[in-house]
Order: C-alpha cells, then sequence, then structure tokens
C-alpha cells in the first residue's frame, strides 16, 4: 500500500465521527431515489406483465342490449383480432356477518370456464363449475375484508331479484386491479364488491337471454384504437351504446395510470430535493474541510509530491466516504421499497409482484453524490496547492481586522468579551456563515417538506366533506327517474332532509384538449352539496353554463366565459355547446358542476334525477341504509363518513408511509449538517480557542465562543428554513398534480415548530459532541510554533 493511501486511510479514521454523518446525508438521499425508482419500476414491470399473461382488453364497450350474433361483426371491423360478449350489471350484495348494505358489480363468466380475455387469478377456491347456477368468485380483495372464504354464502339482488350463491372461489383480475365504484374516488373494499358468475345464471336475473350488454375486445398488432373505436361507435349507436372506450379510459387502469403519475412524480421530486441539498452540503462541507488542511497539502507538496497526487489522495478519502453512504443508501432504499411495493401491491390488488432494481437508479444517485463531493475538495486542494508551500505551511493570514459594524455603533458596551469574539468571527467570514445558515436552512426545509401532506389531507377532508359536502347519505337510482322518488325516500322514518341531484357522464372537449368526467346537476339554493370558490365559500350555482374546477379548467385551457363541447355519453349521446361561468376549487377528481334544471333542459329528459343526497338522523343512519337497500330503484348508497374513510385509507396510507420515511431521512440530513458545521467550525478554530485557554479562559468561556456562533447561526436559520420548506412544498405539490387529487399547499404551525424543534436538538446534540472536543483541546501543541 503507498504512503498516501496509509494517509488516507488515517485520515478516514481520525475524520470518522464527520465521515459517518457526510455518509449518512448521502445515503439519504440515494435511499430516496433507489426507493422511489425500484418502486415505481416495479409496480410498471408487475402490471405489464399481468396484462400480458392474463389478457387484458384493448376496448371495452357498454351498451343498452344487443343480439349475440352482433359479435361477428365486430370480428369483421379492420383492426379487431378478438371479441367477447359478456353480461354485466349492478347489484346489492347481503351477508350475514355484515349489517350495512354491499354494492357490487355481477360480471359474467363463459358457462364452460375462464374467459378469454381478462382471465381470473384464483387466490383460492375455484371458478364455478360448468353450468353451475348458483356458483360465484369474489374479489379477493372484498373478501379479505369480509374475511369471505369459499364454501360461504351470499345473497345478490338484482333489479329486485334476490338469489343465494355459494363463494366458490376469491380472485383478481388485470379487469379491476383498482377495485373502486364507479362515480367514487378511492376504493371502499368492505362497501364495493365485485362478483363473478356464469352467464346463464345472469343472463336470466336481466332477461338476457341469447344478448349481450357488455363487449371487450383484442386488437390486431398495428391496429389504430381510435379507428376501432369509430367503427364500434357507428355499429353500436342503434343498441343504446354509451361509446366505446380504450385502455386510457378503462376505470382501473386509468386510476393505476393516475397514481403511477403521482408515484413518479414522487419518485422524481422528493430524491431531487434530497440529492440536490445533499450535493450542495457536501460540496461546501467538503470545500471547508480540506481547507482546514491547508498545511498538510503544502507538507506533501514539500515532500515532493504532484498536485495530481495530492488531489487523487483526497479524491480517494472522499470516494470512500461517498462509497460508504451509497451502501447504506442502496441496502436502505432496497428495504424500504420492498416494503413500499409491499404496500402498493395490497392496494392494486397485484397477485403477485417484481420486484426490480435498476442499476441506472444506483449509478445515477452515486454519481451525483460523488461527483458533488468531489467538486468541493478539488476546488479547496488545489487552492491550497496553488499557493506557496512555505506561505501555505502558515497558519492563514488574519482577515481584515479592523472596527467590527457592531464597535463603529458602540454596541459593544453591552456585549461580554465572548459575544464580541463571536460577532467579529462572523462580520470577518460572512461567507462562511451565510453558507452556514443556507444548508442548516436547506435541511430544516426538508422537515417541512415532508411534513406538509399530513395538514394538507386534514385541509382536503375539510373541504370536500365538510364544507362542500353536508349530506349524511348519498343514494343512487338504477337509472333517471321523476322527483317522485324524493317524495318516497323523504318518507322514510329518520330522513330530515332530501335533494335530488343528477350526474351524467360526458366527455369535454376544447381545442385539442379534452377529459373524461361527469356533470353534476343540483337543484337551485341546494344546502347539502355546493361547489366552494377560491376563497373556501360555498357558491350557488348560476342558472345556466358550466361551473369548473380549477385543475379541470386549466387541463382544458378554458375561462369564465369560453365554450366548451359536452359528449353525454349516455341515453341519446347529445353534443351539446355549453358555456364555462365560473370556476370553484377542487382538490379530488376533475369536478363540473350545472344547475339541475338547467342539465335536464340541455338534455331534454326533463324533471329528472338519478340520485338523491340525505340527512338523517344518527340513531337511524343503519335502518335508513337498509330501507334503501330494500328499493329497487336504489341502485346503492354510501355514508359521507364511509367515503371519508376511504379517503383516508387510499391516499394517508401512503402519504403516511412517504411522510415517516422522508421525516427520517430529514432528521438525518439535519443532524448531519448541524454536526458537520460544528466539527468544521473547531477544526478551523481549534488552534485560536486553545490559544485563549493557554491566555487564561475557561472551558466554559471558550465553549461559549465557539457555540455560542453555532446557536445564533442555527437561531438565523430557522425563520430561512420556515420559508425554504413552504417553497419546497410548494414545488413539490405543483408537481404532485392529477386527475385523481391536489395537494394542497397547507402547512399548520405544527410543522414549523417540528422543523425548529428538530434543529435545535440536533444543534444541542453536537454541541454536546463539540463540548467534548474542546475539553480535550492540546494546549502544549498550541505553544509550538509552525515553521
Amino acid at each position: 500500500m503507498k504512503a498516501l493511501d496509509r494517509k488516507a486511510l488515517r485520515d478516514l479514521w481520525h475524520l470518522r465521527g464527520q465521515a459517518l454523518a457526510i455518509a449518512l446525508v448521502i445515503a439519504a438521499g440515494i435511499a430516496m431515489l433507489v426507493m422511489s425508482q425500484a418502486t415505481l419500476d416495479s409496480l410498471r414491470q408487475t402490471r405489464a406483465r399481468l396484462y400480458q399473461d392474463y389478457r387484458f382488453s384493448d376496448i371495452w364497450v357498454q351498451l343498452k342490449r344487443a343480439p349475440d350474433n352482433l359479435a361477428d361483426r365486430l370480428a369483421d371491423i379492420p383492426g379487431v383480432a378478438e371479441v367477447e360478449t359478456r353480461v354485466a350489471t349492478a347489484g346489492k350484495l347481503q351477508l350475514t356477518s355484515f349489517r350495512e348494505p354491499v354494492e357490487a358489480l355481477l360480471q359474467s363468466l363463459p358457462d364452460s370456464g375462464q374467459p378469454r380475455q381478462n382471465l381470473l387469478y384464483l387466490r383460492a377456491g375455484r371458478l364455478p363449475a360448468p353450468f353451475a347456477q348458483d356458483e360465484v368468485v369474489v374479489s379477493d380483495a372484498f373478501a379479505e375484508a369480509h374475511r369471505l372464504k369459499p364454501g360461504e354464502r351470499l345473497r345478490a339482488t338484482v333489479y329486485g331479484r334476490a338469489q343465494w350463491f355459494t363463494v366458490v372461489g376469491v380472485a383478481s383480475s388485470p379487469e379491476y386491479l383498482y377495485q373502486i365504484k364507479p362515480g367514487s374516488m378511492f376504493p371502499d373494499y368492505e362497501r364495493y364488491a365485485i362478483v363473478w358468475a356464469h352467464r346463464r345464471a345472469l343472463a336470466a336475473a336481466l332477461d338476457m337471454n341469447g344478448a349481450f350488454n357488455q363487449a371487450v375486445i383484442k386488437l390486431a398488432p398495428g391496429a389504430h384504437e381510435q379507428d376501432v373505436i369509430d367503427a364500434l361507435d357507428r355499429l353500436l349507436a342503434r343498441y343504446g351504446s354509451r361509446g366505446a372506450t380504450g385502455r386510457a379510459d378503462q376505470l382501473s387502469h386509468h386510476f393505476l395510470d393516475q397514481e403511477f403519475k403521482q408515484l413518479a412524480t414522487m419518485a422524481r421530486l422528493f430524491p431531487a430535493i434530497f440529492l440536490g441539498v445533499a450535493a450542495f452540503l457536501l460540496n461546501v462541507v467538503f470545500k471547508r474541510l480540506i481547507g482546514t488542511q491547508r498545511d498538510q497539502v503544502a507538507i506533501l507538496k514539500a515532500f515532493g509530491y504532484t498536485t495530481r497526487q495530492v488531489a487523487l489522495h483526497y479524491g480517494l478519502i472522499v470516494t470512500l466516504i461517498c462509497l460508504l453512504g451509497s451502501a447504506i443508501g442502496v441496502g436502505l432504499g432496497v428495504w424500504l421499497g420492498q416494503h413500499l411495493s409491499g404496500l402498493y401491491r395490497i392496494n392494486f390488488r397485484f397477485p403477485f409482484l417484481d420486484f426490480h432494481l435498476g442499476l441506472p437508479v444506483m449509478a445515477v444517485g452515486i454519481g451525483i453524490s460523488l461527483l458533488a463531493a468531489l467538486g468541493g475538495t478539488g476546488r479547496a486542494v488545489y487552492a491550497a496547492a496553488g499557493e506557496p508551500v512555505a506561505q501555505a505551511m502558515r497558519p492563514p493570514a488574519p482577515e481584515r481586522y479592523r472596527r467590527t459594524l457592531a464597535e463603529r455603533l458602540g454596541l459593544t458596551r453591552w456585549l461580554s468579551q465572548a459575544a464580541r469574539i463571536i460577532w467579529r468571527q462572523l462580520e470577518r467570514r460572512p461567507g462562511k456563515a451565510l453558507l452556514t445558515v443556507i444548508g442548516l436552512a436547506l435541511a430544516g426545509g426538508i422537515l417541512m417538506m415532508a411534513r406538509f401532506q399530513t395538514g394538507s389531507i386534514f385541509h382536503m377532508v375539510d373541504l370536500e366533506f365538510r364544507l362542500a359536502q353536508q349530506q349524511d347519505i348519498s343514494a343512487g337510482f338504477v337509472e333517471p327517474t321523476g322527483r317522485g322518488a324524493l317524495r318516497e325516500l323523504a318518507a322514510i322514518d329518520g330522513v330530515r332532509a332530501v335533494e335530488g341531484v343528477r350526474q351524467v357522464p360526458v366527455r369535454l372537449r376544447h381545442d385539442n384538449h379534452s377529459a373524461l368526467t361527469s356533470i353534476q346537476g343540483l337543484p337551485a339554493g341546494a344546502s347539502l352539496q355546493r361547489p366552494v370558490d377560491m376563497h373556501l365559500r360555498r357558491v350557488a350555482l348560476p342558472p345556466d353554463g358550466l361551473v369548473l374546477g380549477d385543475y379541470l379548467a386549466e387541463r382544458l385551457g378554458v375561462k369564465p366565459g369560453d365554450l366548451v363541447w359536452v359528449e353525454v355519453l349516455e341515453g341519446r349521446q347529445k353534443k351539446l355547446q355549453l358555456p364555462v361561468v365560473q370556476l370553484v376549487q377542487a382538490y379530488t377528481g376533475l369536478p363540473a358542476y350545472m344547475d339541475l334544471q338547467a342539465l335536464n333542459r340541455a338534455l331534454g329528459d326533463g324533471d329528472v334525477v338519478s340520485g338523491a343526497l340525505l340527512t338523517v338522523n344518527a340513531a337511524a343512519q343503519t335502518r335508513v341504509l337498509h330501507e334503501l337497500d330494500r328499493r329497487p330503484r336504489v341502485a346503492g348508497a354510501e355514508t359521507r363518513l364511509g367515503a371519508v374513510r376511504a379517503f383516508f385509507k387510499s391516499i394517508a396510507e401512503f402519504t403516511g408511509v412517504f411522510t415517516w420515511i422522508a421525516v427520517l431521512m430529514g432528521g438525518v440530513v439535519n443532524f448531519g449538517v448541524v454536526y458537520n458545521s460544528a466539527r468544521i467550525a473547531l477544526s478551523e478554530r481549534g488552534r485560536e480557542l486553545a490559544s485563549l485557554r493557554v491566555l487564561g479562559l475557561t472551558q466554559g468561556e471558550v465553549s461559549t465562543i465557539l457555540l455560542g456562533e453555532l446557536a445564533l447561526l442555527v437561531l438565523v436559520s430557522i425563520p430561512l428554513s420556515f420559508v425554504v420548506g413552504w417553497g419546497l412544498s410548494a414545488f413539490l405539490a405543483r408537481g404532485m398534480q392529477s386527475d385523481l387529487y391536489r395537494v394542497p399547499v397547507v402547512l399548520p404551525p405544527s410543522s414549523y415548530a417540528f422543523a425548529a424543534l428538530i434543529t435545535v436538538l440536533s444543534a444541542v446534540l453536537s454541541s454536546l459532541a463539540v463540548y467534548w472536543r474542546i475539553r480535550r483541546l492540546d494546549l502544549i501543541g498550541v505553544l509550538k510554533t509552525r515553521e
């Protein structure tokens, strides 16, 4: 081993405390990158494999009723490789072990076994026996929520007709990886199920013998999806088609895509912020660290080593620290990534998970950290090596020893001797003080950014489920019906108020932009549900025109006064052109609102509603739900509290994991920055402090000088960290916008207090470590003269 290599190892051992702190800063950034990107890559690859192996369809068509022989004409459309017709309907389930109503999608299986497309992945049990009329397979998430096992019984009700079935299997399907009820934003596995039964059984319940109401299609290689969709729409329009949809608009795939976009944003922004902060800190830390060893650089030069050799020597120290941090970061990132991927697998109901860690991901994180550290090292080494050897071996020349601003203003008369020394040090070296404050502010800002989602989620719940919505129960009808249904609901014992609403699925278009959503028709003077404006005030809907959520308006590129094309996806599928009248605040979905009478007038359907909002007495809520369940015209009902629980379970579960990890990593970065700032300050000023001890100052006075300077810098950095934290949170929130939800920047006082507390605790722990070092200062070594 070369002499310089042995020196590098000795120096590294001497700096072991600082080296470990720096390595942990690097590890935090790389762990966030590896965890986020590995999770995203694994989920994408798993979905792609599942889609291929289980023959996920390319196009879906929902219609009223069409004869079976029409399938041959669908197969003849250019670009169609395979057609499979099905029967599907909404229904209600009743379990003996669950008191509340359950909604379900009942979907047919071929009477002889597995379908040709969207194959089922059996998790337990088997498929229904050929031509069995009373056997079903249920979705895995629903079975897990109710602990259902093969052999148990449930009752399904379709259009008022009830039948008992035996559960023979539990399965998942690529078609329903995200098992969510149409019209909802978040899954509720306790109250929504997918049920597969033989086609003959469902056809009999729906009077669909010899007919179908749903078709799924696989495209031939090279086929153009939109051309096939247009041909399907022309052919099936007379059969009540709602319009064919491709994969991009298929409910489960669409929600998965949006979730993956959210995860991709977090996988890009979180690690970028962590690695960016780590890179800045590494550059500053190593520049100052090598600067304290300028005399050693000069000695090495005096012994004949070239500048390149000296630079490589310090580069070896830096590389070893970075490799240690990288090894910790990759290992931690893989462990966290497997844990996070497992959570996503459970929520997205993937039957398996192919965890994948790409080498490019690791290379990027390691490369950024190494380049930042080597950049700071190289500048410091070449700056020291550029000085004449004799000059570099002497202590640095005093910097601008003149009266400070405080002295010129006469303020020092109120300052102690230690306070005057601290002030002189800061004023005469403002650059170093500024870099330290910036580093501390960035570390504190990361902690605030890590916690901002917690306050934002509670704000979203308050806005969506307390301010905008004030009903207790939302009920949906099987099909639009007259207002007489509302009087029937109002007569139920325990119901205090009822308001009729209508929800119409539409595609909105403006210029080259489009969005698939629904228009919610609300009655004039509605009190149970009203949109909220930008100032969080509930607004009344105008008598005509559309009211759009702000994010939807941004997606379409419209503002109040613009005209929007509305393609209705039900009934007669009208195409309307409506003006945008107002924009409102919305954090979930892509809401569009309209006065109920104006909506019905535009559609020409008369005075109808598709659902109702109810307020009920608290003690009567369960009874009202069962009364609604018994009415054949009511497709399903859900409580506002249940929607809140589903919201928290879907969002808070994942943001909670990310928050916990980000807070942990932020705390590591915070401590690493504070500790290294204190240790480097001690290294830079160790000779001065020891000299003060020789001149008669006590250990307490000497410690006050160094630690007082650190305390002042920490106090100055805390308000700046609040600004940095808010900016990082706003940057992250902007990048996380999607069709599913937008996270507002809401930082409660606890977020500011938490960041300040962790910074102060890091400073206290660092101060204790530095104080121990001050007590061990070598006073004899200080008396020696450098020659």
